[in-house]
């Protein structure tokens, strides 16, 4: 299929009523943006290879990565890089070749782009000037962590890749903390343990929470426990690979009677205080903080008012 008619993608949002090769539509070329497998290469959907096959050009977040799935699926098209490190450079470029009508496809190393991944600032920028963009669905570790995950879910959030340390980090655990819905965080394996234990600090020990790695891939694995206990797991065996973490509403706590007797009742106190300092951190007044834990774990409220480690 020559350059030229390959400016126009025939498949089409909507099934079989597909466009005719060379049709245009005001404003340039169709921006797609194509959700690729996670890890398993059989979980890519055959309406997103069609289109990776039919576009002129393909911006991939890591070529060397997208050409083993170009490999996998006899897709032939010219692959550019799109990266973080990149894209300030490339976006121009990317627009350009929009803007004189030409079809445009966006995929990541893995998952949909945009999440947690490169593509914000091309879809953004096409979409200011008019263009349309088309998204391609299919794997999601996302989704695929929260449904595996045992926790109840009918509301949930995303939080994506916690900062790394500092008071926007305690705003966000506080935020989980006192968040009724599901949270669904990335993290890399070798931060799972800190990252565990600070949910464990601000949510309580007991609540429940999920930690799935490797998803659809050979050593996928789903620990299911409280974040006390997947937190202890972790610093004991800290997971390898990619790790998505999910943890339950507020008042979702994990069944069954707590075990540690008057230890486990100091730690219970201990985490409670963190929780009413991160509170406070975020901009709650401590006597507010405190009367919200209090109600959350039936601890007194006089004993959570004072800060941790006093």
């Amino acid at each position: 299929m020559s350059g030229a008619k390959r400016g126009r993608v025939v498949a089409r949002a909507g099934g079989d009523a597909p466009a005719s090769p060379g049709d245009a539509y005001p404003g340039g070329g169709i921006l797609y943006v194509v959700a690729t497998p996670i890890g398993n290469m059989s979980d890519i959907t055959l309406r997103a290879l069609e289109v990776l096959r039919a576009v002129p050009l393909v911006a991939a977040e890591d070529t060397r990565l997208t050409r083993r799935l170009w490999a996998r699926h006899a897709i032939g098209t010219r692959l550019v890089s799109y990266h973080a490190r990149n894209a300030s450079s490339r976006e121009p470029e990317l627009l350009a070749h929009l803007a004189v009508g030409a079809d445009l496809a966006v995929v990541t190393d893995a998952g949909t782009p945009l999440v947690s991944d490169p593509g914000e600032g091309l879809v953004a920028a096409w979409a200011a000037r008019g263009g349309r963009i088309v998204p391609v669905p299919g794997a999601s570790a996302v989704l695929a962590a929260l449904v595996a995950s045992g926790i109840p879910a009918p509301r949930w959030s995303f939080e994506g890749f916690l900062p790394r340390r500092g008071r926007e980090r305690r705003a966000r655990l506080a935020r989980i903390a006192g968040d009724g819905r599901a949270t669904v965080l990335f993290e890399a394996g070798n931060r799972s343990a800190g990252t565990l234990a600070d949910l464990a600090a601000t949510c309580g020990t007991e609540r429940s929470a999920a930690l799935a790695r490797e998803l659809t891939k050979l050593h996928e694995e789903i620990l299911r426990g409280t974040l006390g206990s997947l937190a202890e797991a972790a610093a004991t065996d800290p997971p390898r690979g990619e790790v998505t973490i999910v943890v339950s509403g507020r008042g979702e706590v994990a069944t069954g009677p707590p075990a540690g007797g008057a230890m486990a009742g100091a730690a219970s106190l201990a985490a409670a205080r963190s929780r009413v300092d991160a509170l406070v951190e975020a901009g709650e007044t401590r006597s507010s903080a405190a009367r919200r834990i209090a109600g959350e774990t039936g601890l007194p409220r006089r004993e959570l008012f004072r800060p941790h480690g006093r």
